[in-house]
């Protein structure tokens, strides 16, 4: 058989080119071919699947959530460059793991963008999951040479928190290069204010655990967008992602909003590669609910489905039954806890555990078994 390998990261284990690589030594190991394309859907891992694909990876320091320098990078690859938010300002970055929620920012983001559009870059991939932020964009826009002003006329001081955004009275946009195009990886459809927006919702797991820091962050971010645009983007489906980063990039940069794992894949020829596989395996560190809203390895799945290839997956730990295994169209899994239960053991040897994982799922594809 020709086998697509098309996993995305075990979190905290490996990388998705990690375990990419462990399943290939099993399929190599029992005579098939292996197509090793490792997979992301626009959130933490995505420059790496970019850099495994053949994108060559540019080192850069920016600014981290709350201003401090960190290393990051972004992936290249002709008039294309993948940025990842988490990388540089997500809540990964936050120093010694302190929730900021009315003081971090993006400009980290739009530093690292204006690195890749310096670099000659054309078209920017962005993103948008990890975010530390609420600041509705503003950093990233500042960092691309936005000016925010106050009611005096001033500029406001770069990295401006979400805390502060009722200061801006007066928005200066930035000016990108000719012919430049934005796209931003997206699987979060909620609007920029209300109670389903970015303060009400995602907010608290970014500090603002109390109703007066919600509602103090979403006045903030209706403020901001009464400037920055008052013609009802803020309600647009994802106009709340990464804190109101979606909302800052649609109306200030004119970027496009698309679901995260269909942008990931039209990078990586993932369509062009699956017509070619007779199986396709996949996975992540654990296959649960959340994985069959959007994720890598439901992406992998689906696209398999409709192509008629069947689809196998191997996962530390598997929390979807059989029914909805099969609706996603992943017709047998294996887990590494059931090899190795105790979870300290299975995350030190995880690629060894993957790769026999994997030798399970051949010997048992062609029966169509789930676990």
């Amino acid at each position: 058989m020709h086998v697509l390998i098309s996993p995305d990261k075990f979190k905290g284990s490996l990388s998705a080119a990690d375990v990419a690589a462990a399943i290939a030594r099993a399929v190599t190991a029992h005579g098939h071919t292996a197509d090793l394309c490792p997979v992301a859907d626009g959130g933490d891992g995505t420059v790496d699947v970019a850099v495994a694909a053949g994108f060559t990876r540019h080192a850069v320091t920016a600014s981290g959530p709350t201003g401090e320098p960190v290393s990051s990078s972004f992936a290249r690859s002709g008039d294309d460059a993948v940025v990842e938010l988490a990388d540089v300002c997500g809540l990964v970055r936050l120093p010694g793991g302190v929730l900021r929620p009315t003081e971090a920012t993006t400009v980290g983001l739009g530093e690292v963008v204006a690195a890749a559009l310096a670099d000659g870059a054309r078209r920017v991939v962005l993103g948008l999951g990890g975010s530390a932020s609420t600041d509705g964009g503003a950093g990233l826009a500042q960092a691309l040479g936005a000016r925010l002003l106050d009611a005096s006329g001033s500029e406001l001081p770069r990295g401006l928190g979400g805390g502060r955004l009722t200061e801006v009275v007066a928005v200066e946009p930035p000016v990108l290069p000719p012919g430049t195009t934005i796209e931003v990886a997206c699987d979060v459809d909620n609007p920029l204010l209300g109670p389903h927006g970015a303060a009400a919702v995602y907010g608290p797991q970014k500090g603002a655990d109390t109703a007066e820091l919600v509602e103090t962050l979403d006045a903030a971010l209706a403020s901001w967008a009464r400037v920055v645009d008052p013609g009802g983007v803020a309600d647009e489906p994802g106009a709340g992602a990464a804190g109101g980063a979606g909302f800052g990039l649609m109306a200030l940069l004119g970027a496009r909003l698309r679901p995260g794992f269909d942008l990931v894949a039209e990078l990586l020829g993932f369509d062009e590669r699956l017509a070619r596989a007779d199986l396709v395996i996949t996975g992540e560190g654990r296959l649960d609910a959340q994985t069959l809203r959007g994720k890598g390895p439901a992406g992998v799945a689906t696209r398999a489905r409709a192509a008629g290839i069947p689809v196998v997956a191997v996962a530390g730990r598997v929390d979807l039954d059989a029914d909805e295994l099969a609706g996603a169209g992943i017709v047998g899994t294996a887990a590494l806890l059931d090899l190795e239960p105790d979870l300290g053991r299975a995350q030190a040897h995880a690629a060894e555990l993957v790769t026999r994982c994997v030798e399970q799922l051949l010997a048992g594809q062609a029966l169509g078994t789930t676990r």
